[in-house]
Protein backbone atom coordinates (compact mmCIF):
# COMPACT_ATOMS: atom_id res chain seq x y z
CA UNK A 1 0.00 0.00 0.00
CA UNK A 2 2.69 2.73 0.94
CA UNK A 3 6.08 3.09 -0.14
CA UNK A 4 8.75 3.64 1.72
CA UNK A 5 11.21 6.35 0.35
CA UNK A 6 15.05 5.07 -0.48
CA UNK A 7 18.06 7.08 1.28
CA UNK A 8 18.71 8.74 -1.92
CA UNK A 9 15.24 10.04 -3.60
CA UNK A 10 15.02 14.18 -3.16
CA UNK A 11 12.53 15.53 -0.58
CA UNK A 12 10.27 18.31 -0.91
CA UNK A 13 11.70 20.54 1.47
CA UNK A 14 15.96 20.81 2.14
CA UNK A 15 16.38 18.62 5.30
CA UNK A 16 18.82 21.20 7.18
CA UNK A 17 16.10 24.33 7.20
CA UNK A 18 13.60 22.25 8.89
CA UNK A 19 15.24 21.66 11.95
CA UNK A 20 16.28 24.54 13.17
CA UNK A 21 13.07 25.79 12.64
CA UNK A 22 11.09 23.15 14.77
CA UNK A 23 14.22 23.45 17.46
CA UNK A 24 13.77 27.34 17.89
CA UNK A 25 9.94 27.15 19.28
CA UNK A 26 10.99 23.56 20.88
CA UNK A 27 13.33 25.51 22.65
CA UNK A 28 11.43 28.44 23.43
CA UNK A 29 8.65 25.90 25.02
CA UNK A 30 10.67 24.47 27.42
CA UNK A 31 10.70 26.70 30.04
CA UNK A 32 7.04 27.75 29.72
CA UNK A 33 6.38 23.68 30.36
CA UNK A 34 8.56 23.64 33.38
CA UNK A 35 6.99 26.54 34.55
CA UNK A 36 3.52 24.70 33.96
CA UNK A 37 4.55 21.71 35.69
CA UNK A 38 5.44 23.63 38.51
CA UNK A 39 2.38 24.74 40.62
CA UNK A 40 1.26 20.80 40.06
CA UNK A 41 3.33 20.44 43.23
CA UNK A 42 1.83 22.89 44.92
CA UNK A 43 -2.08 22.35 44.35
CA UNK A 44 -1.31 18.41 45.39
CA UNK A 45 -0.02 19.65 48.69
CA UNK A 46 -2.85 22.32 48.91
CA UNK A 47 -4.71 18.99 48.78
CA UNK A 48 -4.40 17.53 52.55
CA UNK A 49 -5.80 15.31 54.84
CA UNK A 50 -10.04 16.50 55.38
CA UNK A 51 -10.97 16.35 58.91
CA UNK A 52 -14.36 14.77 58.21
CA UNK A 53 -15.60 12.32 55.89
CA UNK A 54 -17.43 15.28 53.02
CA UNK A 55 -14.25 16.91 52.70
CA UNK A 56 -12.54 13.48 51.98
CA UNK A 57 -15.30 12.79 49.19
CA UNK A 58 -14.98 15.89 47.52
CA UNK A 59 -11.02 15.87 47.85
CA UNK A 60 -10.96 12.11 46.56
CA UNK A 61 -12.76 13.61 43.30
CA UNK A 62 -10.58 16.43 42.60
CA UNK A 63 -7.51 14.02 43.14
CA UNK A 64 -9.14 10.87 40.82
CA UNK A 65 -11.27 12.50 38.93
CA UNK A 66 -14.47 11.50 38.60
CA UNK A 67 -15.98 7.75 39.77
CA UNK A 68 -18.86 6.66 37.90
CA UNK A 69 -21.87 6.50 40.49
CA UNK A 70 -25.05 4.59 40.22
CA UNK A 71 -28.33 4.85 42.25
CA UNK A 72 -29.62 1.05 43.07
CA UNK A 73 -31.77 -0.58 45.49
CA UNK A 74 -30.20 -3.29 47.96
CA UNK A 75 -31.49 -6.49 47.17
CA UNK A 76 -29.31 -8.73 49.69
CA UNK A 77 -27.46 -8.44 52.85
CA UNK A 78 -26.64 -11.37 53.99
CA UNK A 79 -22.76 -11.15 54.26
CA UNK A 80 -20.54 -8.90 56.10
CA UNK A 81 -19.88 -5.56 55.19
CA UNK A 82 -20.79 -6.05 51.44
CA UNK A 83 -24.31 -5.63 50.03
CA UNK A 84 -25.95 -6.84 46.28
CA UNK A 85 -27.04 -3.47 44.42
CA UNK A 86 -29.72 -3.89 41.82
CA UNK A 87 -29.73 -1.02 39.57
CA UNK A 88 -32.42 -0.53 37.09
CA UNK A 89 -32.41 0.78 33.64
CA UNK A 90 -34.39 1.56 30.72
CA UNK A 91 -33.42 1.00 27.33
CA UNK A 92 -35.31 1.62 24.18
CA UNK A 93 -36.32 -2.12 22.34
CA UNK A 94 -34.31 -1.51 18.97
CA UNK A 95 -37.44 -2.90 17.08
CA UNK A 96 -40.64 -2.61 19.01
CA UNK A 97 -39.88 1.03 20.21
CA UNK A 98 -40.68 0.21 23.55
CA UNK A 99 -38.96 0.69 26.96
CA UNK A 100 -37.70 -2.31 28.21
CA UNK A 101 -36.21 -2.63 31.93
CA UNK A 102 -32.81 -3.96 32.57
CA UNK A 103 -31.06 -4.72 35.85
CA UNK A 104 -27.44 -5.03 36.94
CA UNK A 105 -26.53 -6.54 40.03
CA UNK A 106 -23.36 -4.57 41.43
CA UNK A 107 -21.32 -6.19 44.95
CA UNK A 108 -20.37 -3.26 47.08
CA UNK A 109 -18.50 -2.77 50.19
CA UNK A 110 -21.10 -1.32 52.74
CA UNK A 111 -19.55 0.45 55.81
CA UNK A 112 -22.79 2.35 56.62
CA UNK A 113 -25.31 -0.78 57.33
CA UNK A 114 -27.63 -0.78 54.32
CA UNK A 115 -30.45 -3.67 54.39
CA UNK A 116 -32.50 -5.15 52.25
CA UNK A 117 -34.72 -2.37 50.49
CA UNK A 118 -32.58 0.71 50.78
CA UNK A 119 -32.00 3.02 48.27
CA UNK A 120 -28.41 3.46 48.28
CA UNK A 121 -25.73 5.21 46.43
CA UNK A 122 -22.57 3.08 45.37
CA UNK A 123 -19.35 4.92 43.64
CA UNK A 124 -16.81 2.65 41.47
CA UNK A 125 -13.20 1.64 43.61
CA UNK A 126 -10.40 -0.44 43.40
CA UNK A 127 -11.11 -3.78 43.31
CA UNK A 128 -11.70 -5.21 46.78
CA UNK A 129 -12.22 -8.63 45.85
CA UNK A 130 -13.24 -10.58 43.17
CA UNK A 131 -16.06 -9.00 42.53
CA UNK A 132 -16.59 -6.46 44.63
CA UNK A 133 -15.42 -3.24 42.61
CA UNK A 134 -18.45 -0.70 44.14
CA UNK A 135 -18.40 1.07 47.79
CA UNK A 136 -21.89 2.61 49.31
CA UNK A 137 -21.58 5.91 49.51
CA UNK A 138 -24.71 7.39 51.12
CA UNK A 139 -28.27 5.45 51.70
CA UNK A 140 -30.82 8.08 50.33
CA UNK A 141 -33.33 6.30 50.93
CA UNK A 142 -34.45 3.59 54.35
CA UNK A 143 -36.78 0.80 53.56
CA UNK A 144 -39.72 1.12 54.83
CA UNK A 145 -40.83 -1.10 57.11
Amino acid sequence: MFRRKKKDEPTEAPAASEPTEVSEPAAENEPAAEAASAPEPATATEVAAPANSKDEKRASTTRRGNRVQKVGTVSSDKMQKTVVVRVDRLVLHPKYRRYVRRTSKFMAHDDLGATAGDRVRIVETRPLSAKKRWRVVEIVQKAAK
